[in-house]
C-alpha cells in the first residue's frame, strides 16, 4: 500500500507540558472529533497531553471508554492493513479505539477495534483499510487524571521474505531474525502449516544449506501462537515436508549441502516475532536410585531421567556399573557384591545419534548386627532379681549398638524393660555381651510365666539385613 495521505493540513499539534495547578490550561487542538488532527502520511507518530482534554456529548465508549480524548483522521488512499498503538504512559494506561468514518458526527462512526490495558490488556489496534476510505483514531485516558500519549499510526506491509523465492538465508548458526507476519499473504502453490490444524495463511520463508550432517532446532518467540515447518525441494509447489511443530521447538536432522526451507506463521492475525535457528543441543543424561545408603544386600534401582531438550526422544541407554558390569536397559537394577566407591556412568544416544552421558559415584557400605544369643532364667519368684544376657555379632563395621529389653505383658502387649547402649566391635566369631537385670513381679508370679523378648538397632546407619535384630526366649516360669 502506497504512502497514506489525507488533506492539507501537516502534524502540527506538539505535546503540551505539565502545567501546575492553578494555572488556566487549554485543551488540546484535537480535543473534538470535529477537529482531529489530520495524518497526511504513514507512518506517523506524535506525543499528546490529554491532561486538559475533555468528552462531547455522546461521544462514543468502547473498552471501557476514555474520560477524555482527543482525535485523529486518515484517509487510505490503497487497501492493506494499519496498526495503531499507544505505549505505556508513566501516569495512566491509554485507551485506544479505531473508527472507520462513513458519515458526518458520532452518528457517522462505526467502531472497527479498540484496545485499553485495563480492559482487555492490548495496546495496539489492527485493521484493514480499503482505499478512499476515511478512518478515525481515538485515544486518551481511562481515568480522570491525565497526562502524555505516545501514538503510532503505522503501514503494516508483508514482510521481505514473504515469497518462498524470497526466503531470508541463514548464512551460519545460530540465527536469528525478526519478523512481522500480519500482512504476510499466501502464494500459488505455498503449502499451509497444519499441524495439528491450519494456524495460518500467513507465513514468512527462511532457508539454511548446511556444510555437515547435524540437527538444527527452529523456534519463533512472539505474543501469539506459532507454527513451523521444514521442507526440501526446488519450489514452492514441489515441497516435501521434513517436519512441523506447533508452539514447540522444531528438530530436524539435516545434511550437508541440502538446501532446507523454514516456513513460519503466526495465530491472531500475525505479530511482530523472531525466528531462531541454531544446532540441537545434546541430550542431557541423568538418572536417580532410591536407596541413599546402598549394602551389598540391596538391588539397586537405577531410574533414568534423561531427556532431550530437542524433542526428538532417546533412543538408547548404555549403562557401566563401574565393577565390570554393564546394562542398556532404561531403568536397569544392580547389585555390588562388595562394599566400596563405584564410579556409575550413563551414556544415552538420541533417534537422530546426539549423545549425552553424565556419571556419579555410587558408595555401597553394608552395616549388620545380629542377636546372636539370648540367654534367660528358666524359672523365678516374686520379688527376686535375676540376669539376663544378650550376645550382639557383628563382622563388617564397629557400631554403636541400642538393645531394648521388653517383657510380655497383658492383651498381647510387650512392655518395654530397658535399654542398654554401647560399641560392638566387629569381631568374626566373637560376640559383644549385653547384661540386663530383672527383678520378677507379682503380676508375673500371677500369670506364672513372662517371656522376654530384645531388639537391637545400629546407631547412625541403617541395618542392612534386619531380621536377625531380635529374638524371642521360652517363657520363664515364675512363682
Amino acid at each position: 500500500m502506497p504512502a497514506i495521505r489525507a488533506g492539507a493540513c501537516g502534524l502540527a499539534l506538539a505535546a503540551l507540558a505539565l502545567v501546575a495547578p492553578g494555572v488556566a490550561r487549554a485543551a488540546p487542538a484535537n480535543d473534538n472529533l470535529g477537529s482531529a488532527t489530520v495524518v497526511g502520511s504513514l507512518p506517523f507518530h506524535e506525543t499528546v497531553n490529554v491532561t486538559d482534554a475533555t468528552l462531547e456529548p455522546f461521544e462514543p465508549s468502547f473498552c471501557g471508554g476514555p474520560s477524555k480524548s482527543v482525535w485523529y483522521r486518515f484517509t487510505a488512499p490503497s487497501s492493506g492493513q494499519v496498526r495503531a498503538e499507544t505505549t505505556d504512559s508513566p501516569f495512566f494506561d491509554p485507551h485506544l479505539a479505531v473508527y472507520r468514518e462513513n458519515g458526518p458526527g458520532f452518528a457517522g462512526l462505526s467502531v472497527m477495534s479498540c484496545a485499553s490495558p485495563v480492559w482487555n490488556g492490548q495496546r495496539s489496534v489492527l485493521f484493514s483499510v480499503d482505499a478512499g476510505a476515511t478512518y478515525v483514531v481515538q485515544t486518551g485516558s481511562t481515568f480522570s487524571f491525565g497526562g502524555p500519549v505516545v501514538l503510532s499510526i503505522e503501514e503494516i506491509v508483508p514482510p521481505p521474505n514473504d515469497d518462498f523465492a524470497n526466503a531470508i538465508p541463514a548464512a551460519g548458526l545460530p540465527f536469528s531474525s525478526s519478523v512481522d507476519t500480519t500482512a504476510a499473504t499466501r502464494e500459488s502453490g505455498e503449502p499451509l502449516i497444519d499441524c495439528p490444524f491450519v494456524l495460518s495463511d500467513r507465513s514468512a520463508w527462511y532457508s539454511f544449506t548446511p556444510t555437515e550432517d547435524v540437527t538444527v532446532t527452529a523456534s519463533m518467540s512472539g505474543p501469539f501462537a506459532w507454527g513451523i515447518a521444514a521442507y526440501t525441494g526446488p519450489s514452492v509447489d514441489s515441497l516435501t515436508r521434513v517436519g512441523c511443530r506447533f508452539s514447540s521447538l522444531l528438530a530436524v536432522p539435516v545434511h550437508a549441502g541440502t538446501t532446507y526451507w523454514f516456513q513460519v506463521a503466526q495465530s491472531s492475525g500475525g505479530s511482530r516475532a523472531t525466528f531462531q535457528l541454531a544446532v540441537a543441543p545434546p541430550p542431557t543424561a541423568q538418572f536417580a536410585t532410591f536407596i541413599p545408603d546402598p549394602s551389598v544386600f540391596d538391588s539397586i534401582f537405577f531410574q533414568d531421567q534423561s531427556g532431550d531438550p530437542a524433542g526428538l526422544g532417546i533412543e538408547s541407554w548404555s549403562w557401566d556399573f563401574g565393577d565390570g558390569a554393564k546394562a542398556s536397559q532404561q531403568f536397569p537394577q544392580h547389585r555390588y557384591a562388595k562394599d566400596g566407591d563405584y564410579v556409575v556412568s550413563l551414556e544415552v544416544r538420541t533417534v537422530d545419534g546426539r549423545t549425552g552421558k553424565t556419571s556419579r559415584t555410587i558408595h555401597v557400605e553394608t552395616h549388620d548386627v545380629a542377636v546372636a544369643r539370648l540367654q534367660v532364667p528358666q524359672s523365678g519368684a516374686a520379688g527376686q532379681t535375676r540376669s539376663i544376657a544378650v550376645g550382639i555379632a557383628n563382622v563388617r563395621y564397629d557400631d554403636t549398638v541400642e538393645v531394648e529389653l521388653l517383657k510380655s505383658g497383658p492383651n498381647g502387649m510387650w512392655v518395654r524393660v530397658g535399654v542398654l547402649t554401647q560399641l560392638v566391635q566387629a569381631r568374626p566369631n566373637r560376640t559383644t555381651p549385653f547384661e540386663f537385670n530383672y527383678t520378677f513381679t507379682p503380676d508375673d508370679a500371677q500369670n506364672g510365666k513372662v517371656t522376654f523378648r530384645v531388639v537391637s538397632r545400629i546407631v547412625g546407619h541403617r541395618d542392612a539385613a534386619p531380621l536377625d535384630n531380635e529374638a524371642v526366649a521360652l517363657p520363664t516360669k515364675v512363682r
